[in-house]
């Protein structure tokens, strides 16, 4: 009966994510008879496992362990021609954009000015306001 009730709990928490179970296996294998294999392997697993979940979230749950078979059948079954080296100079993007540690620098500066702009006479003011703003 133990077994009964843990395969319905099972069926009720993780089954109804398969069609996300395979996409995700999809996306990562890039073949549907391999993902096919990574999802029947990750259900397996989810469910020899099963008495460690706890009730949270079922997907995100099955979907680590999906992520998890996927990328050790891959280890296991993918000739090492197949895998690609990243070149981190090769693919290095060149980024325009300013770091974090600029833009809190920039709203510092841009702080600072709006205060003296602030602390300046009226007609002062007026003049910086319309020339530079």
């Amino acid at each position: 009966m133990q077994q009964q009730n843990k395969l319905a709990t099972f069926e009720e928490a993780v089954l109804k994510h398969l069609d996300a179970a395979y996409n995700l296996a999809r996306w990562l294998t890039r073949n549907d008879t391999d993902a096919e294999d990574v999802v029947q392997e990750a259900f397996l697993r989810a469910f020899k496992f099963f008495g460690g979940f706890r009730g949270e979230d079922g997907r995100s749950w099955l979907l680590a362990i999906v992520r998890n078979t996927s990328y050790t059948w891959m280890q296991n079954n993918r000739s090492p021609e197949l895998k690609i080296a990243l070149d981190d100079d090769l693919h290095e993007i060149e980024s325009k954009d300013l770091n974090p540690e600029a833009l809190l620098l920039r709203c510092a500066d841009t702080l600072l000015v709006r205060r003296a702009l602030e602390e300046l006479p009226i007609e002062f003011r007026e003049v910086l306001v319309l020339r530079e703003l």
